[in-house]
């Protein structure tokens, strides 16, 4: 019992942090803090210096996320350099009150449109915003600048020997957690799929099987990720296809169980079929070093037998049976191509192709960039009318509120989390420094407590990491010696202000609505679309030889931008009928990207070289139908758009022998199938084709 309970511990916490990436860096975070600390004390500076030193590395190990460890060192220096310069503003700033402000609100527009540079431009806005309120906390004076430097530098330093020394990133170990927890997540959703069987489908389970097949597709996005710094290229176009397959066999095993509970079923046979996802569970390898073991048992070879004698005339909850046996060859397949087994290489030549953001651009980026230099005035005025002390707690909650944030929508949300985090942490402050009764031990390590919950919970909850940070602040302020409920509760009016602040900017000053962002994201994504349908004929008539893989996972990116772009939408604090419509377009696209890696899993060159025209003629239907919804976003209020045009109920796969070739096209035409459902969200009406039944190419 305790062994079981350990275990489905273990696999919840693997699962929920693939690869411990997370864990990793809180625990960065708490040792760069450490190793500051330690390196600045023989300078005997006062606590306010130390607290610089310590909040360096801090920021510096969760902000600093280059791809590779040259890269992470460039940005460390440049940090360097920049955090020296908010240090000397802050200090000078202090001396001249209205400077501080000004160029404190001049920064927020610096650190927020720093984010078309991607990953490194993050990271520079976020350290020297971050090093510029802290000096405001700790009231930092001209005279101290030369020792904040001296604290700066030991403590982006101190972050760099963890980085690179003490913590130093193992790609060969990460790769290995990584499929430990795709193992986790695919065991998760296999229990989804049982319970859902078992209580005859339910509202709450066809939500768990929805989070469960979500979260494993994080994880196959980080295994192709981390791949090719473990196995080489020549290596990885292999393990996509192969988890791209899984992924397929995942989510249809999903989708038989949901259509199987809507049938009748015996009890037996009910229970058979549980016991047989069950047991396929159990044989899901904690390990993925001890495959090959595992997948030579005989119950494992029986599944695979059985599942292919399945024939079209299938007994009740054969589907099932037959997704369990799909599910375990693929991930069999999966796993071998990551233990480095090339005996079934199928070459996909790669195809980059990188785009670039302007350095000067006018666009939504710019746009929150003006917004929250706004949102910052307002923040200013606001906050010195509940403190003329601490009003650049408001400013700190504009900033938070639009790192990340291209709609207003977003803004909200954001803020809303943001307050309702920083109340609850107003209690967590207060019970902790109750707790801890003037200790400075105590008071030292419940800081690194919050400062690990604060970065392991930043990619997870704003809420819970907003929580972390207020507590954190309440014990600072304990440890300064200025601790009240008095201080906690202007923090909360401040970050109120804040947030209203901000999303009065984001409403009124050149507004970016959220349904205006998703119409171009989507536009974006069915352009992806386009290409991919197009890559995929090329590549099945013979024309040419492309990496449909790379095309489909351009798609998944896309999606993953609507999903994030829609969130203010579908968002429990939007009570209007728009969260109907949100999930109704974010259900449609996702179906769209799983149909094209179903597409993009089966396609192999020349596959349907003797049907080439009629291949051409099929997809070029499908890319007139894209080119028509593509046409009705761009232009919501227009009309003359067209109408979409169904399949004639003749598709090309008819009379085709090869099954791999039947199921490629049949799932094109589920493709066509889900962007003519699109189109009813966007008010594009589909017709029949002409009684010919020959769709024009286009």
């Amino acid at each position: 019992m305790i062994s079981r309970i350990t275990q489905a511990t273990t696999d919840r916490l693997v699962a929920s942090d693939p690869g411990l990436v997370r864990l990793r860096l809180g625990f960065s975070a708490v040792l760069s803090i450490i190793v500051a600390v330690l390196a600045i004390l023989p300078f005997h500076q006062p606590l306010t210096v130390i607290l610089v030193a310590a909040i360096a590395a801090m920021t510096s190990a969760f902000t600093v996320n280059d791809e590779t460890p040259g890269q992470q060192a460039v940005t460390l220096v440049l940090g360097l350099v920049l955090g020296a310069a908010s240090l000397t503003a802050a200090s000078v700033g202090s001396a001249v009150p209205p400077l501080d402000s000004v160029v404190f609100v001049l920064l927020i527009f610096v650190a927020v449109y720093a984010q078309r540079f991607g990953s490194r431009g993050i990271a520079l806005g976020s350290l020297s915003f971050f090093l510029f309120f802290f000096a405001m906390f700790l009231q930092t004076h001209l005279k101290q600048v030369p020792a904040l430097l001296l604290a700066l530098t030991i403590g982006i330093a101190a972050n760099a020997v963890v980085r690179f020394v003490l913590l130093r990133r193992h790609t060969d170990a990460e790769f290995l957690r990584i499929r430990r927890a795709f193992r986790a997540r695919l065991a998760a959703v296999v229990r989804a799929a049982e319970d859902h069987l078992a209580v005859g489908g339910s509202e709450r389970t066809r939500k768990r099987l929805r989070r469960t097949n979500a979260r494993m597709h994080e994880s196959v996005l980080l295994i192709e990720d981390t791949a090719p710094e473990v196995i080489g290229a020549d290596s990885v176009n292999r393990l996509r296809r192969r988890a791209i397959e899984v992924e397929l066999a995942v989510q249809w095993l999903t989708i038989t169980v949901q259509r199987t509970c809507a049938e009748d079923l015996d009890e037996d046979v009910r229970d058979d079929l549980i016991a047989r996802m069950r047991r396929f569970r159990s044989l899901i390898e904690r390990d993925p070093r001890e495959l090959p073991l595992i997948s030579e048992t005989e119950e494992f070879s029986k599944m695979l037998v059985e599942g292919s004698r399945i024939d079209e005339h299938a007994a009740p909850g054969d589907g099932v049976r037959r997704a369990l046996a799909e599910l375990a060859l693929a991930d069999v397949r999966a796993q071998r191509v990551a233990e480095h087994d090339v005996s079934d290489a199928v070459d996909d030549p790669e195809d980059p192709d990188e785009e670039k953001s302007s350095a000067f651009a006018y666009d939504n980026q710019t746009r929150s960039a003006i917004q929250a230099v706004v949102g910052g005035g307002l923040a200013v005025l606001g906050g010195e009318l509940v403190s003329s002390q601490r009003w650049y707690w408001a400013v700190l909650t504009v900033f938070v509120v639009f790192i990340g944030s291209s709609t207003a929508g977003a803004t909200f949300v954001k803020g809303v989390r943001r307050l309702g985090g920083t109340l609850i942490g107003i209690v967590g402050g207060l019970v902790l420094t109750l707790l801890v009764s003037g200790s400075v031990p105590a008071t030292l390590a419940l800081i690194l407590v919050c400062v690990f919950g604060m970065v392991y919970m930043a990619r997870v909850s704003q809420v819970i990491m907003a929580f972390f940070i207020t507590s954190m602040l309440g014990l600072l302020y304990s440890l300064l010696g200025t601790f009240s409920i008095e201080v906690l509760w202007i923090r909360v009016a401040e970050t109120a202000v804040g947030a209203a602040a901000g999303v009065l900017a984001a409403v009124v000053i050149v507004p970016v609505r959220t349904r205006a962002v998703m119409l171009d994201d989507v536009s974006a994504l069915l352009e992806e679309l386009d290409e991919f349908v197009e890559k995929a004929a090329g590549l099945l008539s013979g024309a040419e030889n492309v990496s449909v893989i790379e095309k489909s996972r351009d798609l998944d990116r896309a999606v993953d931008k609507v999903r994030t772009t829609i969130e203010p939408l579908t968002h429990p604090v939007n009570l209007s009928s728009r969260r109907d419509y949100g999930w109704h377009v974010l259900t449609t696209v996702e179906t769209i990207a799983f149909r094209a890696r179903h597409v993009a899993a089966r396609s192999q060159a020349g596959l349907l070289l003797n049907e080439a025209d009629r291949l051409l003629l099929y997809t070029g239907r499908i890319r007139e139908n894209i080119a028509v919804l593509r046409k009705a976003i761009g232009d919501p209020g227009g009309s003359g758009h067209g109408t979409l045009i169904r399949d004639d109920g003749t598709p090309v796969a008819d009379r085709i022998d090869d099954p791999r070739a039947r199921s490629v096209l049949t799932s094109l035409g589920h493709l066509d199938e889900t962007v003519i459902a699109l189109g009813r969200a966007f008010g594009v009406e589909a017709t029949d084709p002409e009684p010919s039944g020959k769709p024009k190419a286009s």
